[in-house]
């Protein structure tokens, strides 16, 4: 199991090097390590050119988290793709685990796992919402992101399949992916924390953008249009699509946001009239 390991960042040079540092210090080594510099502004690249010369770094304009990984996705040259994303990560036992794990499941596309919170340097307990699991998760992935990208090791010919990370959603990506992957594939869950997650900075995609859910109801959307869903999918996807908005347009009556209103109040109409 040859696996490439992509990393995307922006201005993270508080935080590069220990995700690099966790790659490196795995008990199974990863066959290929690739950063992709989004644009930087300080000197993320630098610390990378001078301190990892090991670690293939792509450079490209500011175009965003999807963009990049999906730079380095194409860049990659083994068939199994592990993401990281730089402000986490992975314990010494992630890779190995994975491998393991895939040597007895060889048909499985997708391994993910359990991890451990650190919100503003103190651990803390997922909600019972963010619970993980494996099989078959698309009824889970619908109300939220329920695989973190960070835990995610992806076979590559099946993102060839589903396509790549959605570049015109700037949050709420990797939600988009996991319900295009998980409404065909099942997925392996590994009951045990391989990563740490932190959060709680400032420049975490969940604070700089407001109403997450417009972001999923778009996701809803175009799975609705262009996915070749179950009948029960279906009805699963238009239902959570419906509620989403609903809940979104509440809020944008309160806060009088009339971007928002002239944006989702359609979509909801047509939905909810199919509902009917």
């Amino acid at each position: 199991m040859q696996i490439s390991v992509i990393i995307p960042v922006y201005n993270r040079a508080h935080s590069i090097g220990r995700a690099l540092d966790s790659v490196l210090a795995q008990q199974s080594a990863a066959d290929e390590i690739i950063v992709i510099d989004d644009g930087s502004t300080d000197h993320t690249a630098d610390i990378i050119e001078q301190d990892y010369p090991q670690v293939k770094l792509i450079r490209q304009l500011n175009k965003g988290v999807s963009a990049a990984r999906n730079v380095g996705i194409q860049a990659a040259s083994h068939e199994w793709i592990a993401l990281l994303d730089s402000d986490d990560e992975w314990l010494p036992d992630k890779l190995k685990s994975i491998r393991q794990v895939h040597e007895k499941n060889r048909d499985e596309v997708l391994f993910h796992s359990d991890e451990i919170w650190i919100r503003n340097g103190v651990r803390v307990n997922p909600m019972n919402k963010h619970q993980k699991s494996g099989g078959f998760i698309f009824e889970q992935c619908l109300p939220l992101c329920v695989i973190s990208p960070s835990a995610a090791v992806i076979r590559r010919s099946v993102l060839d399949h589903i396509g790549l990370f959605n570049e015109n959603l700037p949050a709420c990506e990797d939600y988009d992916l996991w319900l295009r992957l998980c409404h065909r594939h099942a997925v392996f869950y590994i009951d045990q924390p391989l990563i740490i997650k932190y959060g709680g900075h400032e420049d975490q995609l969940s604070r700089k953008h407001w109403g997450m859910d417009r972001f999923r109801i778009l996701a809803l959307h175009e799975l609705m249009q262009n996915a070749d869903l179950s009948a029960q999918q279906e009805k699963l996807t238009r239902n959570m699509l419906i509620k989403k908005c609903r809940i979104l347009i509440k809020g944008a009556i309160k806060h009088n946001n009339r971007q928002v209103l002239d944006q989702f109040n359609p979509m909801l109409e047509h939905y909810g009239s199919q509902a009917c």
